[in-house]
This record gives structure tokens, sequence and C-alpha cells, in this order.
């Protein structure tokens, strides 16, 4: 009996088609997957938890927060309404939907003639020019906060107010001109040489056939430019601390926190409400946005 199932075994061996070797590197393969994908999934409840955390939180009552109870019972929602019912809560989001929605339209539509002209143009000066760019962005903006504070506040009288930092945004930004600049460069000559030959000019060329095909560039640098200004602290404290009704959400959070520094529930609740607005923008537009970074490094 024993030879027979020695004998059934290595006939089995002759006609499997699958060598050792072919079983070895489909094991390896197989132990690769497991091991990639376990750091996948670690890196991922890395980053997850906090927010999970936040959410959770949010959604205890004030006893419940200062305790070791992780799931909440039973869910206040009332605590989202407690927020929002806030003195100025409401003020301060459309004080940061003006800044950071407006802002955003108003650094696109300046930055992208310019980036355009450095990446398509050849005029005598074009390589300074791009170094004039690229040395702006090495500037850090407390450099020069003093010099334009005295500007806005004292010649213009705008303290108080956003619009000293809205209005700079119309003569573009440094970091979005390079983005864009690098992302136009990746769109072949030969489709502006026939928009030319069909009797466009350059304005026409740029609405009709650049912005079309380089919508994912636009879409990097407008995200960008929305996830900065919703998220600016430094600039509403130099110029809007003095008058509450032109704070912004990251602005008035702090002050927020400062008054319920103990209600842990209302405070994570309105950092979930700050927070909320960008996670969103960018679950719906991450496919623009991770292809227009990409593609902004094929060419220098």
């Amino acid at each position: 009996m024993a030879q027979a199932l020695d004998t059934l075994k290595a006939a089995d061996r002759a006609t499997d088609p699958i060598t050792p070797a072919e079983r070895t590197a489909r094991r390896k393969a197989l132990l690769n997957w497991i091991a990639v994908h376990s750091l996948g999934v670690a890196a991922a409840l890395f980053f997850v938890l906090p927010f999970v955390f936040l959410l959770l939180t949010s959604l205890m009552s004030d006893q419940q927060a200062l305790t070791r109870d992780l799931w909440p019972h039973p869910f206040e929602w009332s605590n989202y309404k407690k927020v929002f019912d806030t003195p100025g809560f409401l003020t301060w989001w459309k004080n940061t939907l003006l800044y950071a929605g407006l802002g955003t339209v108003l650094t696109v539509v300046s930055s992208l003639p310019v980036a355009y002209a450095l990446a398509k143009f050849r005029f005598r000066g074009r390589h300074l020019s791009l170094m004039l760019v690229i040395s702006m962005m090495m500037l850090p903006p407390q450099v020069v906060v003093i010099p334009m504070y005295l500007f806005w506040a004292k010649q213009l009288d705008m303290s108080g107010t956003l619009w000293p930092l809205i209005i700079p945004m119309a003569f573009g930004d440094a970091f979005s001109i390079f983005l864009l600049r690098q992302f136009l460069l990746t769109i072949p000559n030969e489709y502006l040489d026939a928009a030319k030959v069909d009797g466009c000019g350059e304005l026409r060329t740029l609405l009709k056939v650049v912005v079309p095909m380089a919508k994912p560039g636009i879409a990097a640098v407008a995200l960008f430019q929305f996830f900065y200004a919703w998220n600016d602290y430094f600039g509403p404290q130099i110029y809007a601390s003095e008058n509450p009704a032109a704070w912004t959400l990251s602005y008035g959070l702090e002050s927020f926190k400062g008054a319920h520094h103990t209600d842990w529930n209302l405070t994570m609740a309105a950092t979930v409400l700050v927070m909320a607005p960008v996670i969103l923008v960018f679950f719906f537009a991450q496919k623009a946005f991770v292809e227009g970074v990409t593609l902004t490094g094929v060419k220098g």
C-alpha cells in the first residue's frame, strides 16, 4: 500500500505543471503582497484614527468627553447645533468662504496668463523673470509683514478687514505661477501653432486651447490656494484680529477653544466643522489634484 501511495504521489508530481521553483516564487510574491498591504493598512490607520477619535469625541456629552470611553452613548448630535449657535460662528464661516473662494479665483485668473507667458513666449529677460518668481517663493512672508502692514493699515486704512489678504491675490502668486508654468510646458506647441494658423490671437488661444488642456494643473493650483486660505491663521491674526466681525474660522477657532477649554466635545465639534469642507473638497477633486501635481514635473 505504501509503495502504491508513493507511486501515485510521484505520478502527480510528474504531471503537475508547476515546478518547485515556481511554487517558491509564488509564495514569496504572496508574502510580499501581504507585507506591503499590511504596511498600507497600518499607515492608513495611523492617519485615520485621530480623525475617528475627533469625530467620536465631538458626539459625546460633557461628562463622557473627560472619561476613558471611546464610544458615545448616546450620540449628542446637538453639539453641532450648539457650535453653530455660538455668536459669530456663522460670520466666521462667511468670512472664510469669501477669503478662500474669492482669493482662489483671483489667484488662478492672475497667475495663469503669467505662467503662459513664461512657458510659451520667447522674450528677452524670460529666464530672469522666472528666477524672480522662484526667488519670491523663497521669501518668507514674515520678512515683509511689517512694511505690508504699514501700507495696508496706515496708508490705506484697511486694518480690521480681510481685504489686505484678498487684494494681493489679484496680482498673482509665485508658487501658483511656477506650478502652472511647469504644467503648461507639457502642452505641445503644435496645438498652439494650429490655433494661431486658424486665426486665434494669444488671448483666444489661452482661453480656447490652453485652459481646457490645463484643467488638471489649474485644479491643483486652485486646491493649493483654497487650502492655504482656508487654514490661514497668520494673515487674519495680523489684519483682522481687532475686528471680530472679520475673523475667519482658523482664527475664530482659537477664540472658541479659549471660551470652551473644558468643553472638549464642543471644541472637537467645532474642529470637525472647520475641517469638513477641506476634506470634502479634496475627496471629490483628488483625481485632478494628483494628476496636476504629477504632470507638473514632466518637463523643466
